[in-house]
């Protein structure tokens, strides 16, 4: 059956507007692998993804009278892109209806490229539906963005060119996969003309649908599905791609989140470009196989299939990067709530970087607090648990819970019962490894510390917000000791934000 692209694929005309992309060696991460990774660069497309090679391609099958009557499609993000920019390059007329939460920098960038753009509904489902509408009414043509034989031997030209390009021994492909077009055209190409490559389909473990299908057989949907990687989020594998998935792939593999987020950062350390997070999925995947395979010395590929992203998703990529890294821990630990117990914590923990601090005056009894710190593996940070527990500290592993990393690392806090003298000051220092110890050391443990707030955010500089209980007669001891320390601080007992949100009584 994958013989039947194959003359599709090789017939494909589709360079008037797509590009062949370079296949780059990752040297860093095939330092760091001890495999060959080989990276196919579809986010330099004109549109920014791989999508342009489908919709090309099924505008030049269609009919004379078909183009005239004028072509629509339903998507968020790259189809629509590509489609439009195909479009403009035929001279066709084309409808894009896309979900009035569509961001606008996608909105502008299809209306760029000539478009007619229909905003409507909140999903992608009621866009759809829209766009099935339209083609009764307008008599409209319907591009689909990835079940259909002429998108998918479009996709496949992404194999063709990678073959061509990596002639000598290659033993495995990552493909990312949403509604299966992109993996299905680049699988039946590689299993046809080299079979004894392997090829894995890639997916987000929120929208595994192909790994639903292939366990059941069957095209199951989904009852819903994680939109972090919006370009992957399909609640349903199409139909004609599952039939050619089902007979070319050797195995599906799922990734999270923060591995997806760390990919991204893997791609831009050996390019310095940004991935889209669908864009880094299918790397997500090579990397598990090889840490769970063990394999070394192999050659691997897989495709960077797009670069559309939102730029402020950044802040939410980097905060997530080391956990899908497994370079650091979150965890909460219990301290004795006096003086000198964050020392004592801190030098417990010996040589390792701290990545972040945030703990509250609760009572006086215990502290509770949020802490990150880096580890190299799993196995480390699993020694890090039984090391802190072995000296009496109590502690939960919150590294894998969604809950603490999306929203309680952020609402540490609040106002501190029973506290009358407390003082914050706002610090800066030098940040390398040690300087937190080093910091509190110089602090000594002669006050009570009631807030304390640190996030390594791999500048120069670290900066530390610190409260501490200190009567109005040591205030000036505590000044002058702080003019010791030799690092840049304000006081900022009086600002608003303090007084609003963290003081137990605000002055207004």
């Amino acid at each position: 059956m994958p013989k039947s692209y194959i003359k599709r694929i090789l017939d494909a005309r589709i360079y008037d507007v797509a590009i062949e992309t370079p296949l780059e060696p990752m040297r860093q991460m095939s330092h760091r692998l001890g495999n060959r990774v080989l990276l196919k660069r579809e986010d330099l497309q004109p549109v920014f993804s791989f999508k342009i090679r489908g919709a090309y391609n099924k505008l030049l099958q269609l009919p004379p009278e078909q183009r005239a009557r004028g072509v629509i499609a339903a998507s968020a993000g790259n189809h629509a892109q590509g489609l439009a920019l195909g479009a403009q390059q035929m001279g066709v007329r084309a409808t894009i209806v896309m979900p009035s939460t569509t961001p606008a920098i996608k909105v502008n960038a299809v209306r760029m490229r000539g478009a007619e753009v229909v905003l409507h509904g909140d999903t992608f489902d009621e866009a759809a539906a829209r766009a099935k509408q339209l083609v009764e009414e307008r008599g409209l043509v319907f591009i689909h963005p990835y079940d259909d034989p002429d998108v998918i031997a479009g996709q496949g030209t992404v194999a063709m060119e990678l073959l061509r390009q990596h002639p000598g021994n290659l033993d495995a492909v990552f493909i990312p996969v949403g509604g299966g077009g992109l993996a299905a055209g680049m699988a039946a190409y590689i299993k046809y003309v080299r079979p004894e490559i392997k090829v894995y389909a890639v997916e987000p473990e929120d929208a595994a649908c192909l790994k639903v299908a292939m366990e059941a057989d069957s095209r199951e949907r989904l009852p819903q599905v994680g939109l972090f990687a919006d370009g992957v989020a399909v609640a349903q594998i199409g139909e004609e791609t599952f039939r050619v998935l089902r007979e070319t792939i050797d195995g599906v593999i799922t990734v999270t989140t923060d591995e997806i987020c760390a990919a991204i950062k893997d791609i831009f350390e050996d390019t310095r470009s940004i991935a889209e997070p669908a864009g880094a999925v299918g790397l997500a995947g090579l990397k598990k196989y090889a840490e769970q395979s063990g394999e070394q010395n192999q050659s691997l590929a897989t495709v960077c299939s797009g670069a559309n992203t939102n730029f402020d998703r950044l802040r939410y990529i980097s905060e997530r990067t080391e956990i899908g890294e497994k370079r650091e821990a979150v965890l909460a630990v219990t301290i004795p709530e006096k003086p000198g117990s964050y020392l004592q914590f801190c030098r417990d923990l010996g040589d390792r970087s701290i990545t972040e601090f945030n703990y509250r005056y609760a009572n006086s009894g215990e502290a509770h607090i949020f802490v990150g710190m880096q580890v190299s593996t799993d196995a480390d940070r699993q020694q890090l648990v039984a090391q802190l527990q072995e000296g009496g500290y109590q502690v939960t592993d919150l590294t894998d819970n969604e809950m603490a990393k999306l929203h309680i690392r952020h609402l540490v806090g609040g106002r501190a019962p029973g506290i009358d003298n407390e003082v914050v000051y706002r610090f800066e220092f030098p940040e390398r490894p040690g300087a937190l110890r080093k910091f509190l050391d110089q602090l000594a443990g002669r006050w009570n510390i009631t807030l304390f707030h640190y996030r390594n955010h791999g500048a120069a500089y670290g900066r530390v917000l610190v409260g501490l209980e200190v009567s109005e007669d040591e205030r000036p001891a505590l000044k002058a000791l702080l003019d010791q320390l030799h690092y840049p601080f304000w006081d900022e007992t009086e600002n608003p934000a303090y007084r609003f949100f963290l003081s137990r009584t605000r002055k207004d």
